[in-house]
């Protein structure tokens, strides 16, 4: 049976496993950058006339499974950059190929050297990657974005991240500077081509880092300064629900009515994990009650009002909410550059609700939107749109009735009834 053997290789000499391999391997694979590395091996002019350098990873997939497949096929080492199951190469062989056919054998990963450069221990580090792949075409979808470190930073007070020429130091330093207010205490490490005899460390705060411009590869590491244990605690424990509308900022009676939200938020049924659209959010209660409830979705809030987007802000600072992105602009035009959504809220719809279903089906797959309608027209017109759009559509009638002290004796007050369309796909 062919074997294919992945080799890291940049931080340690050779072991003697790794040199027997690579001895007697008829063929070995490597890109541009890792010849750069393999020259300050002493063992690269026994080699180099069996290397084959191929720059795509999928071209280099390919290959190892054409030649694999091959009757006569020829020992194959595949070289990798440090460990290459850590964010690297190995996962994808590990994928593609039987296990019982690879080998790995890994070197240290570039971030345990970065914390070893900067003399700071990583255990408890959460580690991350933005390295979506030289392709720009075929760029990886990533487990986590640049706008997830703010609220990555609550919970972990050291970040180690693997970059790449998109997602880079400055882009990284830029976005903590815009929220000095909230990271005062922050320090980075840029740490430029590790293993290489022009490596580099810089340090400084955010604001120091976002201007400059940094070789490649590099790692960047945050340091929040120390907390402690009962400030982490209460700072991840405050996820509550609930607000009151007067713990909101908004412009004069224009906000989701507290007993409305709480049934709204019920039938939006959030996941824990995905993307909630907020359609003419208003101040954005519904926005920052689902941001506080699940940290890790995605809420994203439109609004075209100047006034309301004021409000967003503020109540976005006030609760500290990390994963909600503010959009000014109107729908459906703002929906054009915006991930697919897996529920939707729309709160507002400014006449053009028809328009707004329509596009909201084209990006959904399957997931949940929800209207809420004071008026029987607008009920009608939110049935018709979901229904002619492919939507399952369940209405429920909301009728509150607050109590109001009038001559020491309590009365029922009624306010208006809601209507709340629930559509799913």
């Amino acid at each position: 049976m062919s074997k294919l053997f992945v080799i890291g290789i940049g931080y340690k000499p050779l072991g003697k496993k790794a040199l027997e391999i690579i001895r007697r391997s008829e063929i070995i694979l490597a890109n541009d950058r890792l010849l750069e590395v393999l020259k300050e091996y002493e063992e690269f002019d026994d080699i180099k006339k069996r290397l084959r350098i191929i720059n795509n990873v999928y071209e280099t997939i390919d290959f190892i499974k054409s030649e694999m497949q091959n009757p006569k096929s020829k020992s194959i080492t595949l070289l990798a950059s440090g460990d290459p199951l850590f964010f690297g190469i190995g996962r994808m062989v590990v994928k593609e190929f039987d296990k019982e056919e690879v080998e790995i054998l890994p070197d240290l990963s570039s971030i345990q050297v970065a914390f070893a450069r900067i003399k700071e221990p990583w255990s408890g580090a959460f580690l991350m990657s933005l390295h979506g792949g030289t392709d720009t075409e075929k760029r990886r979808s990533l487990e986590y974005e640049i706008a997830d470190i703010p609220e990555l930073l609550e919970k972990h007070d050291k970040i180690g991240i693997l970059t790449d020429k998109i997602n880079d130091p400055s882009v990284i330093a830029n976005k903590l500077s815009a929220l000095s207010y909230q990271f005062s205490d922050l320090k980075m490490f840029v740490c430029e081509r590790l293993g290489y005899p022009d490596e580099k460390i810089t340090e400084g705060a955010p604001e120091e880092i976002a201007p400059g411009a940094f070789e490649h590869p590099n790692v960047v590491i945050i340091v929040r300064k120390s907390r402690s244990a009962e400030e982490r605690k209460s700072r991840i424990s405050g996820l509550v629900f609930g607000l009151r509308e007067d713990e909101i900022q908004h412009s004069k009676g224009m906000i989701t009515k507290d007993e409305t939200r709480a049934v709204t938020i019920h039938k939006l049924r959030l996941p824990e994990t995905g993307i909630l659209w907020d359609i003419g959010a208003g101040s954005g209660s519904i926005s920052i009650e689902a941001a506080r409830l699940c940290p890790k979705l995605k809420v994203i809030a439109i609004e075209k009002n100047e006034e309301q987007i004021k409000h967003l802000e503020n109540n976005k600072g006030t609760f500290n909410i990390c994963n909600l992105r503010v959009i000014k602009g109107e729908a459906p035009q703002a929906f054009n550059d915006l991930p697919a959504p897996d529920r939707v809220f729309i709160g507002g719809s400014g006449g053009t609700l028809n328009e707004i279903v329509h596009s909201i089906s084209e990006k959904m797959r399957e997931g949940i939107v929800v209207i809420n309608a004071v008026t029987i027209e607008t009920l009608n017109s939110a049935v018709k749109c979901l229904e002619e759009n492919g939507f399952r559509v369940d209405v429920t009638e909301i009728s509150v009735a607050k109590s109001k002290m009038i001559n020491q004796k309590r009365h029922m007050r009624a306010l208006n009834p809601i209507f709340i369309v629930k559509g799913e796909k």
